[in-house]
């Protein structure tokens, strides 16, 4: 099983897009980022079901696609670090 971890930059993240949803849709904003949460527990189990980045084309740096938005994480070994999530309109800057 591995250990899935978030990065501070990626719950720095997270927290700007759910601020973005709260200026529309308060009520959504938790709903939303606990689904986000729920959407990477598999990776505990299958680390590598998340697609390669297609930009970078690297082994080990993967996504998942979560409605509009892409949850970039490095898998090594038996640790899964979520380095970033955007909205999928926007560049990939690691």
């Amino acid at each position: 099983m591995a250990r899935v971890s978030w990065t501070s930059e990626a719950l720095t993240d997270l927290e700007a897009i759910g601020d973005f949803i709260a200026r529309d849709a308060p009520s959504f904003t938790q709903i939303f980022v606990d689904r986000v949460f729920q959407s990477v527990e598999r990776l505990e189990q299958f680390p590598r079901s998340g697609r390669v980045v297609p930009e970078i084309a690297q082994e080990n740096l993967r996504e998942v696609v979560f409605g509009s938005y892409r949850i970039v994480y490095l898998v090594s070994g038996d640790e899964v670090n979520i380095l970033t999530v955007f909205h999928s309109s926007k560049q990939l800057q690691l």
